[in-house]
């Protein structure tokens, strides 16, 4: 599935971010290094910056471009939690052990925030996240999860938005109510990877793009990673490829199966036309199984995603296919001017749970499910503490079961899109 390339893909962020995207040479010839990760997405960004500030060698090798795949493409939300909800995280651990769990995701909500004026980088962070409701008989969940996150998790800062009031938050009659979270926000994904990157790197670590790692195997009681034009030795291995992870290893491949996304961004609107969709310049996301996401940016576009495959392609016509969803939320911009649409590949997991663990010296991050920019951070803090000698929270992590999907390499991708269909159904009626 995966290509190589050496460009990012024409999306809003690339756009964007045009000034900052200066290549990375590949890794040519023999190196060593204490930590090698493989993959410059979150999970690798964060893990290596961790290492790298606490006196590490650090190399990263990207097989393209930092950040060119989900980690530089995704709607740019950050919100608090993971994709399978807190229930099997509960199941799994117990509710003492799972508790750790969210408040790590509290944590990375924070640092989150205070990451950029950290390391001086802007990555145009707003804060603000409303979870919605299309359906009437859906609002319970709203107002359960603020009974529930308050009571039992310690998130009491949840506001339950009624019906009457939502004009004021989103300018559309498609909802029923809303629940806004101030500690979720919204962000320019790729500028907070190049901007990761280049903390790396001032801290002393070293990334390498175009450098596909073609193998991987234990030399001598260390790790020996293979590229096209190089290698490179490390104590310790941290696979962070998550969709991409292709037959680098496959069993822990068979954990998850790749998801097509996509999204677009209208050409800037005026400010008063972008102001009045979203007066509060939250993030907006609904509570349908097939969900809407949505945001404003600094130019005043609005950003707007859903639609998957689970096939391995994408729409010929991103544009086409999103739009029908767009209008439908906001029927004011029928017609408006779809200046860029992009997708690429998320990792599911069976449960929808993360799947961050290690055997040995030998660590991996993967399978956030659509839901990753605050769970990677959450994880790379638990790996990187691991490498450092504290293992706790990332026991956490191994305490959750994710195993191969049904089907295997040529059936699992049908037998989800099958369980998707119906799902979409379900919302339909």
């Amino acid at each position: 599935m995966f290509q190589q390339s050496k460009r990012h893909v024409a999306s809003y962020y690339a756009h964007s971010c045009a000034n900052l995207l200066s290549a990375r040479p590949a890794l040519v010839g023999e190196h060593d290094t204490d930590v090698v990760i493989i993959g410059a997405g979150f999970s690798g960004l964060h893990t290596a910056l961790r290492l790298a500030l606490a006196g590490k060698r650090v190399t990263l090798l990207e097989a393209s471009r930092v950040a060119w795949a989900a980690s530089g493409r995704n709607g740019g939300q950050a919100i608090l939690g993971w994709s399978c909800d807190m229930p099997p995280l509960e199941s799994a651990l117990g509710y003492e052990r799972a508790r750790r769990l969210w408040d790590g995701m509290r944590w990375a909500a924070k640092e989150l925030r205070e990451l950029p004026g950290r390391h001086g980088f802007d990555c145009d962070y707003r804060a603000g996240h409303l979870w919605t409701s299309v359906m009437s008989r859906r609002v319970s969940l709203l107002t359960e999860w603020q009974h529930e996150a308050s009571h039992k998790w310690g998130h009491d800062g949840l506001q339950f938005i009624p019906r009457e009031q939502l004009p004021n938050w989103v300018a559309s009659y498609r909802y029923q109510a809303g629940l806004f979270d101030p500690e979720g926000a919204h962000l320019n994904p790729l500028k907070l990877a190049l901007g990761l990157a280049a903390a790396i790197e001032r801290a002393g670590g070293r990334i390498h793009e175009q450098s596909k790692a073609s193998s991987y195997r234990e030399e001598g009681g260390r790790f020996r990673v293979a590229t096209e034009h190089g290698a490179i030795k490390a104590d310790v291995l941290v696979l962070a490829c998550n969709a991409y992870l292709d037959r680098l290893d496959p069993k822990l491949a068979s954990c998850v199966l790749p998801v097509g996304t996509y999204q677009v961004a209208t050409a800037p609107l005026t400010r008063e036309q972008a102001t009045a969709l979203l007066p509060t310049n939250v993030c907006v996301t609904d509570n349908q199984f097939v969900l809407d996401y949505f945001r404003r940016t600094p130019d005043n576009r609005l950003l707007f995603g859903g639609g998957c495959t689970y096939l391995g392609g994408m729409p010929k016509d991103i544009a086409g296919a999103t739009r029908p969803f767009l209008e439908r939320v906001f029927p004011q911009l029928k017609g408006v001017d779809l200046e860029f649409a992009w997708g690429g590949h998320i990792d599911l997991t069976l449960n929808r749970t993360p799947d961050v663990g290690r055997q040995g010296d030998r660590y991996w991050l993967q399978g956030y499910s659509g839901h990753g920019v605050l769970p990677t951070l959450a994880a790379a803090r638990a790996v990187a503490d691991a490498i450092l000698g504290q293992g706790d929270e990332l026991a956490l992590y191994q305490g959750l079961s994710n195993g191969s999907f049904p089907g295997g390499k040529y059936l699992a991708a049908p037998l989800e899109a099958i369980g998707k269909a119906w799902y979409r159904l379900r919302d339909s009626i």
